[in-house]
């Protein structure tokens, strides 16, 4: 029964990592295109921008980040066996660049809160999809558990990844029609 309990416990903090990873950059979009609008327009928003994203960020992605580490090494602790299935050694390949997306998310965080504005919303569009991309990875591999048909599965990967730059094109094609930034 603690083991169900653990993961469940995991689970919930894995979901709610990625609720922050997949609205961190969406906060930064807003920023960036607040940032161009008139200046006290851009001041109001730019400073509640700040705000939203403090406290997504220090109240709810970074603790569900550690939680759910802590839950997994818990788990893993149960169940030792499972860092000798190859399935596992990719997941906690992803894992790692989960946390590297993560960190640079961070880095960025940083620089929008002192106003250090470096990157595009359309590349922030497409920043934003490096987590997506690796939940993908993550769920099935630990759904299916196995590493086989590796190679089909990075090409549901990059043609996913190909769907999303496809899909944000277009939807940047729409806003010009409509006349919006």
């Amino acid at each position: 029964m603690e083991y169900l309990y653990i993961k469940s416990l995991h689970l919930i903090f894995v979901v709610t990592w990625f609720a922050g990873l997949f609205y961190m950059p969406r906060l930064f979009i807003y920023h960036i295109e607040a940032s161009e609008r008139p200046k006290n327009e851009a001041e109001i928003l730019t400073e509640q921008f700040k705000l939203m994203s403090r406290r997504l960020w220090n109240i709810i992605t970074w603790p569900s980040a550690i939680l759910a580490s802590l839950f997994a090494v818990w788990l893993l602790l149960l169940q030792p066996g499972w860092l000798q299935s190859p399935w596992m050694h990719i997941k906690l390949a992803f894992v790692v660049l989960l946390f590297a997306y993560h960190i640079k998310t961070h880095f960025i965080f940083k620089q929008f809160q002192q106003d250090i504005i470096k990157w595009t919303s359309n590349q922030m569009r497409l920043w934003n999809e490096g987590a997506t991309l690796i939940l993908f990875a993550v769920v099935f591999l630990a759904i299916t558990k196995t590493a086989t048909n590796w190679l089909f599965g990075m090409g549901g990967l990059i043609g996913l990844a190909l769907l999303l730059m496809l899909g944000i094109k277009i939807y940047k094609n729409y806003r010009i029609k409509k006349g919006e930034q």
